[in-house]
């Protein structure tokens, strides 16, 4: 069993140099259709699959869902900053450890699920309402102390969406279970 391709199934974010237009409206649709594949994806599985890790030492497949919640929940927030902040400096939050939080690890889904529509949607209505100036507005990761534009988060949180798609679609698969 390939471990990296088990972490990485659709492969790591490759950001490239020149975001246009239709790169942005590309990754947005992924991010407006995710929700609804997600929960497709998912909506059939009993509690013990939910319970399943989609690698060895990795999440659960409850808690995978839980993580996209709340990171983009984060990155929702991210954006605003970056809107309305010159160049701010985000808060980062401690993603594995988040996910063993009792919400993250036993929370049903189907609370959840819900809330990653009503999110999806808010950043999606905002992501269509931006300018094409205001994706080039920046925020710093601390961790990585590096700039990154809104334009480019929006394709790392289209990546992220596929990235752990594939990682429950992958276990199903491999599993049998549909």
């Amino acid at each position: 069993m390939d471990i990296e391709k088990l972490k990485y199934p659709i492969g790591k974010f490759d950001c490239p140099s020149n975001i246009d237009s239709e790169k942005l409206e590309a990754w947005i649709s992924i991010l407006e259709h995710f929700p609804n594949r997600l929960a497709s994806l998912v909506e059939n599985l009993s509690e013990a699959q939910l319970n399943t890790q989609y690698r060895p030492d990795g999440w659960t497949v409850r808690q995978v869902i839980h993580h996209v919640y709340d990171s983009h929940h984060n990155s929702y927030s991210r954006y605003k900053w970056a809107l309305t902040e010159e160049t701010p400096l985000i808060k980062v939050y401690n993603e594995a450890d988040w996910a063993k939080l009792f919400d993250g690890a036993t929370a049903p889904i189907e609370t959840t699920l819900p809330a990653l529509t009503a999110l999806h949607a808010k950043l999606v209505f905002l992501l269509k309402g931006m300018k094409p100036e205001d994706f080039q507005r920046e925020f710093i990761h601390p961790d990585k102390k590096e700039k990154v534009t809104l334009a480019e988060n929006t394709g790392i949180y289209a990546w992220h969406c596929n990235h752990h798609y594939a990682h429950i679609e992958t276990l199903v698969k491999r599993e049998g279970w549909k």
